[in-house]
């Protein structure tokens, strides 16, 4: 079981990583935006070269996944803001097997919610 002082540490791990996605989602609107604006000017008129429009196209697909892939971060960060706040007794233990996660996996990857262990049985399909 964590203590009181690790597991301060590890909401304000959680926070911090909470607010560089938000930031990372910002931008990501931001550029998306621009993109939206960019497409109003005059010199949208002008056709494009094929290539131009394959990159450009590209460019949102990747954007786009960035922002999935952000957004789905995100949400594990609020679900183990959660666990911790609901049930902070229970917070860094293994859902699994409920064996503890340890304070130095939750200060890599704070949002842990399995030991090494099942978490290498999961990825292996067993």
């Amino acid at each position: 079981m964590l203590d009181k002082s690790q597991l301060e540490h590890i909401e304000s791990r959680l926070q911090e990583e909470r607010a560089k996605a938000l930031r990372s989602l910002g931008l990501f609107d931001q550029m998306a935006k621009a993109d939206r604006e960019s497409g109003d000017s005059t010199l949208a008129a002008y056709t494009d070269h094929m290539a131009d429009q394959g990159t450009e196209a590209m460019e949102r697909e990747k954007a786009a996944l960035f922002a999935t892939k952000e957004g789905r971060y995100l949400y594990r960060l609020e679900q183990a803001l959660r666990r911790l706040y609901n049930d902070p007794e229970n917070f860094g233990n293994c859902h699994t097997c409920g064996a503890a996660l340890g304070f130095e996996r939750l200060d890599a990857l704070p949002h842990a919610r399995y030991c090494i262990d099942c978490k290498v049985k999961e990825e292996d399909g067993a």
